[in-house]
């Protein structure tokens, strides 16, 4: 991913010389196992742990995977040449037993669950950012819109608190798909363990803090991967939906909410009014490529038989790409949250716009309850309402200007279905179901 969309704590984890230090740390652990089987000195391992620590090794590794074109060959190769003389066992053992999908699937899982600790705080942070600016918008009056347009009256808070509901749906995805993808695999060439043993392997896995696969082939089916990238974008929709609902909120004739805009930031090289959603937009954008990057994971499911190589190719853009774009989309809108500007005053102008007619249902189940059957309630409030919609005058009028509602409800009763009151008496229990 391009620096622009990174943040160094994410492409740290998918950086080669990390990558790299993974696979070695699988490979030292089958050798710690291995040790007293194989009578490898302490010393020895040693050695190889030095050389995990040590200085960078993927230079060395590329130029080396140039005439083998096998990354974990070289990988062996470079190291052999390292450890061989100071530590003839390790190089003796190194590899034993092993085929390369079983250190680049085991280290590929401790990457994943590395990115997953970082995305789990990414949205702790946006989650805590969501939580007070809920609390203090509980009674803040906006209009909810259906279709785009105007529905009922609706307290902003509510409308965080559902944004906050879902987040937290997402951090448990993340969270469940973390504990999917922490799976290794030892198990030979084709799985079949027919030269270790899974008590070996499970050993092994468990000093790596990862369970071994029920039934791997030569690879971790890919299936685990596709479901972690599922996780990771049901995460960039549910940012994109609320970068697209302060998008909607911020364009001029509705005003309600505007995204932070930083002194000396320019909206436009043309005219020098603009305050623009860049930062929504983004997301939104963002969005669109960690879906792509999910699809791509479905694809690698189906491999030929007990495994090609098709998957490989795909997951070395995709699973780098689609954690650090989540990981800068957590980031970014969080810094949106911490910084929104809501405007109250625009929200309460906009609900009074429409002249009453967001009271319309009210209206409806007051004549319900007045003993008129639904239909002839319904056409008695439309055709009020079309009034209103028409000439702008306020709903309440159009109402009590029609015999037929008069014969059914008192003006005190009218009266009562326009009180905003009502449509917050649920939102403390909503928000505190939502934990906010």
């Amino acid at each position: 991913m391009i620096d622009r969309y990174s943040r160094p704590v994410m492409t740290a984890v998918w950086e080669p010389e990390r990558r790299i230090r993974r696979m070695l740390e699988v490979e030292l652990a089958w050798l710690e196992v291995l040790a007293p089987v194989k009578r490898i000195p302490r010393r020895e391992l040693a050695v190889l742990r030095a050389v995990l620590t040590g200085g960078p090794l993927a230079e060395r590794i590329k130029k080396v995977e140039e005439s083998t074109g096998h990354d974990v060959v070289a990988m062996l190769k470079v190291v052999s040449e390292t450890v061989k003389r100071r530590a003839p066992r390790v190089d003796q053992y190194l590899h034993y037993g092993l085929t390369s999908s079983d250190v680049l699937d085991t280290a590929l899982s401790l990457q994943l669950r590395e990115a997953a600790d970082i995305l789990e705080a990414g949205w702790r942070g946006l989650l805590a950012a969501l939580r007070p600016l809920a609390r203090r918008h509980r009674s803040t009056w906006m209009v909810g819109r259906t279709h785009g347009i105007h529905a009922e009256p609706l307290p902003f808070g509510l409308k965080l608190a559902g944004w906050h509901a879902e987040g937290l749906r997402c951090l448990e995805r993340v969270r469940r798909a973390k504990a999917v993808v922490a799976t290794g695999k030892l198990s030979g060439a084709v799985g079949s363990y027919a030269h270790i043993s899974p008590a070996v392997e499970a050993a092994v896995l468990r000093r790596l803090g990862l369970k071994p696969e029920t039934v791997a082939t030569q690879v971790v089916p890919r299936d685990r991967h596709a479901e972690y990238l599922q996780a990771l974008a049901l995460s960039a929709c549910a940012v994109e939906r609320w970068a697209l609902e302060v998008r909607h909120l911020q364009r001029t004739e509705v005003l309600e909410a505007e995204e932070p805009f930083g002194k000396g930031q320019k909206g436009s090289s043309a005219m020098p009014h603009k305050k623009n959603p860049i930062l929504c937009e983004n997301l939104c954008g963002l969005a669109r490529l960690v879906r792509a990057h999910a699809g791509a994971a479905y694809e690698n499911i189906a491999l030929w038989h007990e495994r090609d190589i098709s998957h490989s190719s795909v997951e070395r853009v995709s699973l780098p790409d689609a954690t650090i774009l989540v990981d800068f989309m957590l980031s970014r809108f969080t810094r949106v949250v911490s910084g929104l500007r809501v405007i109250p005053e625009n929200m309460k102008a906009n609900l009074e716009r429409s002249n009453g007619l967001v009271y319309s249902q009210g209206v409806l189940l007051a004549l319900i309850d007045a003993g008129l059957g639904r239909h002839d309630a319904y056409d008695i409030v439309q055709r009020a309402a079309m009034t209103t919609w028409r000439e702008k005058t306020p709903l309440r009028d159009s109402l009590w200007a029609d015999p037929a509602l008069r014969a059914r409800l008192p003006a005190k009763a009218l009266d009562a279905c326009f009180d905003l009151a009502k449509y917050g008496r649920a939102a403390g229990a909503v928000m505190k179901r939502a934990g906010v």
